[in-house]
């Protein structure tokens, strides 16, 4: 059952408008920039909107439902294509959901959306590795919604993979650190690593040549309850 949840219950809209939303402080601000870079290279190629919203806790509300409020309050997605995916993490409840748009429930099926949970961020968030977990889901729901997403078992490897990725993230981390210094969000280390970490999907024809200065807003995308949630 619903609970309908008062406009009180919801952080407002970011302004100016981000894809990348801490509510909780768990992430530092160099690695909130990391993840808007990325998500915004997506947004930019594909007109796909992964948003990505991380408070302490949902309350009394099923984490699903306050989701799929929160995406239609905020309108994430383009009108008409409803292409919008919410992944809202919840610290304190140690509960996250992926909640879809409803033009892309085709490609990110309920149990898409599970897998993608189950072995890219569940193995990480277990590690305290949020950005880890965070920016495997947001490459991970890039390639699903391209079919390209194979979601391996990772039950019974050898490592985790979340140390490999993470060790590489820490060198790359320090290196965008030191990049912005030239104040240059148009170009430089960020879209460089967002083809490395997306496996050279932003690379090629871009059809944005000249940088807008960032994400323009949210285009009152609708979604209807598909996705799937998880606990860690």
């Amino acid at each position: 059952m619903t609970t309908l949840a008062a406009d009180s219950d919801f952080p407002n809209p970011p302004n100016p408008p981000r894809l990348v939303n801490d509510f909780s402080s768990i992430l530092s601000d160099a690695e909130m920039q990391l993840l808007e870079d990325s998500v915004e290279a997506i947004e930019k190629r594909t007109s796909n909107q992964i948003t990505i919203v991380i408070i302490k806790s949902t309350g009394p509300y099923d984490i699903a439902d306050y989701a799929t409020q929160l995406g239609n309050q905020w309108g994430v997605g383009v009108k008409g294509r409803e292409n919008g995916i919410l992944l809202l993490v919840a610290i304190e409840d140690r509960k996250m959901t992926i909640a879809t748009g409803r033009g892309l429930e085709g490609a990110l099926t309920d149990a898409m959306c599970g897998r993608i949970i189950r072995n890219e961020i569940k193995p990480a968030f277990k590690q305290g590795l949020y950005l880890d977990g965070l920016l495997q889901a947001v490459s991970a729901l890039d390639l699903a919604t391209r079919g390209e997403y194979k979601g391996i078992d990772r039950k019974h490897a050898e490592k985790p993979r979340g140390f490999s990725i993470g060790l590489i993230l820490f060198i790359l981390l320090i290196i965008f650190i030191l990049s912005k210094g030239n104040n240059n969000r148009g170009g430089g280390i960020t879209p460089f690593l967002g083809g490395m970490l997306m496996g050279g999907g932003f690379g090629g024809g871009s059809n944005n040549d000249s940088d807008n200065g960032g994400f323009g807003g949210f285009g009152g995308g609708s979604f209807g309850g598909g996705g799937a949630s998880g606990s860690w």
